[in-house]
């Protein structure tokens, strides 16, 4: 690990402007940023820290939606009564993540902003374009087995990790932040996420020093079934190889309204309006949801090893829609 500049922040103004400095990084619960210095695949020149700020509080607003500070930890998180009682999804989705252990460190923000898991990623002596723009992406023709299929680029095909964001997409959160020229910004997570495009390096709209403050959710779905599906390799601390956050209304043998998003197909947590458009207002049964699964997998393109996702991620949506309707 290179050696860094350490700095505890007082509060989180002075965390933005400390950490709008080139080469600057915040730290929390540090279970991804750590492991990246370790391998110097992160060199920040400055870690600020902002364990000590006040954000860590789960806090219910008058329009019914719940309010999580970024440095709520995801045990607590998936433990809160009213995240299990409105929000299932994302407990589940949390608790399908890493271990105990880990989720008594991590926290809300850092959770949003986990980096790739791709194996040229970690590997430096290998051309990766997040790693060093304009080296190459050696997953394309090579072992490329956890990652995207949907929404990748000819610079990089790597996949978002988080479960939880996958679920806060389902869930519609909005990210709150902090600029470090005092303005304040309220980015819908549609929003907040950046496809790899030409400049895979960039992975959110985030801007230098611009620190994430908390995450607002919406007033809970009346009536809603929630699930969260992870298939993986082995049964736990694994990462995602195709998921599937579900909040789903139905009526009668109707499905009313759909939320759906999906984790393991591309560089961001996915959703696409086509999915739930061939869901609401339909009968549930399995041609349904097999339109759902065409929608959804409509452009995806294997790379090799991981062409197997794509029938993995039909069989898992389909079995994911029965669970939720009830077919």
């Amino acid at each position: 690990m290179k050696t860094f500049q350490y700095e505890r922040a007082a509060s989180a103004e002075t965390a933005t402007t400390d950490a709008a400095t080139p080469g600057a990084k915040f730290i929390a619960g540090g279970t991804n940023l750590l492991d990246l210095m370790k391998l110097q695949i992160e060199t920040p020149g400055k870690l600020v820290d902002i364990t000590r700020l006040p954000l860590g509080d789960i806090e219910s607003r008058d329009d019914g939606g719940l309010t999580i500070g970024t440095l709520v930890p995801n045990s607590d998180l998936a433990a809160e009564p009213r995240v299990i009682e409105g929000y299932e999804v994302l407990s589940r989705a949390l608790l399908a993540g890493a271990s105990g252990q880990l989720r008594n460190k991590a926290t809300t923000g850092g959770n949003l902003l986990q980096r790739t898991r791709c194996y040229y990623f970690y590997d430096t002596a290998t051309p990766c374009n997040k790693r060093e723009p304009g080296s190459g992406c050696s997953a394309i023709g090579g072992f490329n087995r956890i990652l995207a299929v949907l929404g990748t680029s000819d610079k990089c095909i790597a996949t978002h990790p988080s479960d939880m964001a996958v679920a806060m997409r389902a869930l519609d959160a909005t990210i709150v932040t902090l600029k470090a020229d005092g303005d304040r910004r309220r980015i819908a997570i549609a929003d907040f996420y950046r496809l790899p495009g030409e400049t895979p390096e960039i992975e959110t709209v985030l801007e230098p020093g611009e620190l994430i403050t908390a995450v607002e959710l919406p007033k809970p779905v009346e009536g809603a079934r929630h699930l969260y599906r992870k298939v993986r390799d082995r049964a736990s601390y694994a990462f995602a190889l195709v998921s599937v956050a579900g909040v789903v209304v139905m009526d009668g043998t109707t499905v009313k309204s759909a939320a759906l998003a999906f984790g393991g197909l591309g560089p961001m947590p996915w959703r696409n309006p086509a999915v739930e458009a061939a869901l609401v207002g339909k009968e549930a049964s399995d041609a349904t949801f097999a339109a759902a699964a065409d929608a959804l997998l409509a452009d995806a393109r294997g790379f090799g090893s991981n062409d197997f996702k794509i029938p993995l991620m039909r069989r898992t949506l389909i079995a994911s829609l029965r669970e939720l309707t009830g077919a």
